[in-house]
């Protein structure tokens, strides 16, 4: 007991209150503005930081060693006189022994000299200072120098629960905080990995932003709101804060986040967002009290201690501008609150008659005295975090259920279209919303466990609720309120002391008047909050799975291609592409008009003939149907010989959109929209990625309930995953579009505008290195940028004709405070690869030691030399012996195999290309069929089949034995393009509906 005590002493010494009010601190000495200013890799930074410390971490062992230190307790011998009278005279030679009350010391003084090197987790194991006895952090230091980022000079431990106002070394119990349990899958997602490596975090990092502090640790709520490690959370917190983009994290700081991948890594950032514009509405909540004067002490610290903004509206509430006076407030007005207090401190003195005011409205009788005294109770009651603790403990273990029905207000409006209807009066409005109440039939009697709701039937129900066809509430049962009056009483509020029985009677009261008009509608509240923001995130996160899965189908290159936007009264447009995507020919066809099939179809030959094109890619809207019957029939009579043609239905979703947006004028001014709209169904086969990025997200028709979610959520996760799959892909610089660079990490539009200026003016790019001459890239985007940027010889050929845009030679941008470096305009066959610039030092060190050159790149003679090497000597001894990281070396070892052009995107499907068609009356119970996920929704998966009706997989079939186990984790699940086999369960012809089993994917 003695050594914990003397532990527990020594960590209160550790960190100022300064420190534990804002755990990152204040920028140190404008280390910002140096990372800003000029970045310069050096991968071998963070060893020459942990061999600078090696010389203070010796001094850790040195007081024990010293005689004189134990002389120091010799007040302790003095009490020893007592027992002189018995020969122990000869003890005074074990005087050394005195020292292991001084064992626990030197330990103790190691620990205040560097807090921060604790191992994280060791507080959350029990192991405290012990640990560092034993010698765990020597294990530590030796993993910090393999690290190949510069690392900063502290970090938040994960096991470092500091309280923020006291300073004190104190384990705290997670909060309820009314959460749903979150999958274990999710709460897993790093910890299981331990490749992960702890790095400091530096204190110098302010989470919330100068002049915002709240009364909790940012990094330790934000991993138990997310699941992720709290060192994790820390490095991530950092690493945003420094404007490092998602993409560059994933890549090429593995290490630092746990191998986290990039749906985990928004979700993180998400979160961290949400606590952060959490401190910023409290601070503003705060100015605004103050400057109304009503700000106290209390006050300011319950808003500080909220977590939630639910939590902060239920407290800010009665003190807003324009809002009622609340009861409490007028009765502590009242001068009625030093009752209230001594109610509870010391009922017997409390003389309640005392306090009545003939005359005094609020005060002229006992019954308003007492009332104001309840009031003032329930109030406090309800703000008390132990009890809402216990109420939401309470709800947690019980039946709460979520029940809707139709309101009177869609009823009344139904009985009125009915009325209208018998008297043959049309009313479009009343014939919408009788539809509308026939949409949600499944909600008009609803129920269901609070635990148990799925996402879809959140949403369904609050598109319910908002069109006011649906009335909601949360059901708690009666017993709660029995159980919670009874703790109340006898436990949280119990009087210290004999209370008369009018004065329990005024606490009882007071109890149920909290529970009924405070407490449930918070935590009715508190659910439907949790239920529409998990249900909005899930539904995001499906938006994002499919995005990904349409913008990296894999392209069909190398093949003329001709785009049909199908069509009745206004005839099908054309649009014949070459295999890089030029327009080689435009035209309007009218294959369904009568009489001018015959004409129209030898009109297609002769096109087909003339551009040798045998591919087509009609569009899935109006007249689809009859025109794959068209071409079905054509290709069936072999209309095209010699020509072997094929064809392929794709998605048009935001086709039209696109046609006549500022994106399509520029670049095709002289077309008509509906033939742009050909162009763009014929691109989306060639290069899905580079047309696609062209279109909103949310109209390319892949995702549900988008307009009922959170639009920030949604454009953060869509704008996300585009330029996560932009990067990854890569780009060429001298040939791809403005639209498509900007979704590069790093690049905005603006950026992307002037990269394609300094294109036009001095031509081609010849080397990565160039990019930092572009105006308005500075460091930190140009680190950002450069490993998804590619430099490929056959479009970095220099134009050297006279008056040609490489007459005039770039001139190097002037450093701030430094002579400008020049800059080579040689060709570097590195920057075709995913290696970043920041390692190209190690990657010509792993040549020479493979005995390769970069001559070789992609070469079938280098990677077997490479491979040879990483199997003769290990991946990470070869690492080691290079001074970087396995990982980084793993890049490398990428870039210098993979081929020339090397594209991931060929790992995933191509779009089915049919030569004949089958109808829906073709279909039967039992038949099994091949096709492909089309979209994916909250409540199953979409399959087209090829009948021209869509088949649904309810999530029901959907289990994860039938799932690939590459697939099973859920940014992997299925999506749209996966080719899947599947069996027809029911086929209902009368509402086209077809109900499909899932036997398994198909690779």
């Amino acid at each position: 007991m003695m050594r914990r005590a003397k532990t527990t002493k020594v960590y209160t010494e550790v960190p100022s209150d300064d420190e534990e009010e804002n755990p990152q601190g204040d920028a140190e000495d404008g280390s910002d503005d140096t990372a800003d200013d000029s970045w310069n890799p050096e991968p071998n930074v963070s060893k020459k930081k942990s061999v600078a410390r090696k010389p203070a971490k010796p001094k850790v062992p040195k007081p024990p060693k010293e005689p004189k230190p134990p002389k120091e307790p010799k007040p302790k011998k003095e009490p020893k006189p007592k027992r002189e009278p018995k020969p122990k005279a000869e003890r005074k030679p074990r005087a050394p022994r005195v020292p292991k009350g001084k064992a626990k010391e030197p330990p103790a003084v190691a620990s205040a000299a560097e807090p921060e090197t604790q191992v994280p987790g060791a507080a959350e194991d029990g192991v405290g200072a012990s640990s560092e006895r034993d010698g765990l952090l020597d294990p530590f230091r030796v993993k910090e120098e393999r690290l190949s980022f510069p690392m900063p000079n502290s970090c938040l431990p994960s096991g470092s629960n500091i309280t923020s106002s006291s300073g004190l070394m104190k384990k705290e119990e997670p909060e309820d905080d009314f959460t749903f349990e979150e999958p274990a899958a999710k709460k897993q997602r790093t910890s299981t990995d331990s490749q992960g490596r702890p790095v400091r975090q530096p204190r110098s990092v302010d989470i919330f932003g100068e002049g915002q502090h709240m009364n909790w640790d940012p990094i330790q709520v934000l991993a138990q709101r997310t699941g992720v490690e709290q060192w994790v959370c820390g490095n991530i917190a950092r690493l945003l804060r420094e404007e490092n983009t998602i993409p560059f994290l994933v890549r090429y700081r593995k290490e630092m986040i746990n191998y986290m991948d990039a749906d985990t890594l928004r979700e993180v950032q998400l979160a961290l967002e949400e606590l952060c514009g959490l401190a910023k509405k409290c601070q503003s909540v705060i100015q605004t009290l103050k400057k109304d004067g009503v700000l106290t002490s209390e006050l300011e610290g319950s808003l500080k201690n909220c977590r939630t903004p639910d939590e902060l509206d239920h407290v800010y509430s009665p003190y807003k501008k324009g809002s009622k006076l609340s009861k409490a407030r007028r009765a502590k007005e009242l001068g009625l609150e030093p009752a209230a207090l001594t109610l509870l401190q010391s009922p017997q003195t409390l003389n309640l008659h005392a306090y009545v005011k003939p005359g005094t409205e609020g005060l002229s009788t006992y019954e308003e005295v007492a009332t104001g005294v309840e009031q003032i109770l329930a109030d406090k009651i309800a703000k008390d975090t132990d009890t809402l603790n216990q109420m939401r403990s309470m709800c947690d273990n019980s039946p709460v259920l979520l029940q809707s029905s139709v309101s009177k207000t869609a009823l009344k409006e139904k009985e009125q279209q009915q009325q209208h209807q018998q008297q043959h009066q049309k009313g479009a409005d009343h014939k919408n919303k009788g539809k509308d109440i026939d949409k949600f039939q499944l909600y008009s009697n609803f129920s269901c466990n609070i635990h148990r709701v799925q996402s879809h039937q959140t949403l369904a129900i609050n598109r319910g609720e908002n069109l006011k066809i649906l009335t909601v509430k949360v059901t708690i049962p009666d017993r709660i309120k029995t159980d919670f009056s009874r703790w109340c009483v006898n436990v949280r509020w119990r009087p210290q002391g004999f209370a008369r029985p009018e004065l329990m009677k005024v606490l009882h009261d007071a109890v149920e008047d909290s529970y009924k008009r405070l407490i449930v509608p918070l935590i009715s509240r508190g659910y439907r909050s949790k239920l529409t923001t998990a249900a909005e995130k899930e539904s995001v996160a499906m938006f994002v799975r499919n995005l990904r899965r349409c913008l990296l189908t894999c392209p069909v290159r190398g093949r003329p291609i001709m785009g049909v936007d199908p069509g009745y009264r206004h005839g099908c447009k054309l649009a014949i592409l070459s295999s890089v995507g030029q327009i080689l020919h435009t035209d309007v066809v009218y294959l369904h008009s009568s009489g001018a099939k015959n004409n129209e179809a030898g009109k297609l030959r002769h096109l087909m003939l003339k551009y040798s094109c045998q591919t087509v890619v009609i569009g899935n809207g109006t007249a689809c149907r009859e025109t794959e019957a068209f071409f079905a029939d054509l290709i069936k009579q072999r209309f095209f010989q010699p020509l072997d043609v094929s064809y392929c239905i794709t998605n048009e979703a935001g086709a039209s959109i696109y046609s006549v947006s500022a994106e399509a004028v520029k670049e095709m001014p002289d077309l008509d929209p509906n033939i742009r709209s050909a162009v763009s169904i014929g691109r989306r086969v060639q290069d899905p990625l580079a047309e696609l990025v062209k279109i909103d997200p949310k109209h390319i028709g892949i995702g549900t309930y988008q307009h009922d979610v959170s639009q920030p959520l949604l454009r953060a996760g869509l704008d996300g995953t585009v330029q996560e799959c932009v990067s990854f892909v890569g780009v060429d610089i001298n040939c791809c579009s403005e639209t498509l660079m900007r979704h590069v990490a790093g690049l905005n539009a603006g950026r992307a505008k002037s990269i394609v200026e300094w294109r036009e003016k001095f031509g081609p790019f010849q080397n990565r290195q160039q990019l930092t001459q572009v105006k308005g890239l500075g460091p930190k985007s140009y680190q950002q940028c450069a490993g998804f940027i590619r430099i490929n010889p056959e479009t970095a050929v220099k134009q050297h004709s006279e008056g040609g845009p490489s007459a005039d030679k770039p001139v190097a941008k002037k450093g701030k405070g430094k002579a400008s470096q020049p800059i080579s305009d040689q060709l570097n066959p590195l920057d075709q690869t995913c290696i970043h610039p920041e390692s190209y030092d190690i990657a010509m060190k792993f040549l020479s030691v493979v005995g390769g050159s970069v001559s070789q790149l992609g070469q079938v003679e280098l990677r077997q030399r490479v491979e040879g090497c990483v199997r003769e000597r290990g991946l990470e001894t070869l690492a080691k012996s290079l001074d970087t990281t396995p990982d980084t070396l793993q890049l490398i070892v990428d870039g210098l195999t993979q081929p020339p052009g090397f594209d991931f995107r060929q790992d995933f499907g191509q779009p089915d290309f049919k030569r004949g068609i089958v109808s829906m009356s073709d279909l039967h119970a039992g038949a099994v069929l091949t096709g492909r996920v089309s979209n994916m929704a909250l409540f199953g998966a979409f399959v087209d089949v090829g009948v021209g009706q869509n088949g649904l997989i309810p999530n029901r079939y959907l289990s994860a034995a039938k799932l690939p186990e590459d697939q099973r984790r859920r940014s992997l699940a299925l999506g749209p393009g996966e080719r899947v086999e599947v069996k027809v369960l029911e086929v209902d012809h009368h509402r086209r509906r077809i109900t499909l089993d899932l036997l398994r994917v198909l690779r």
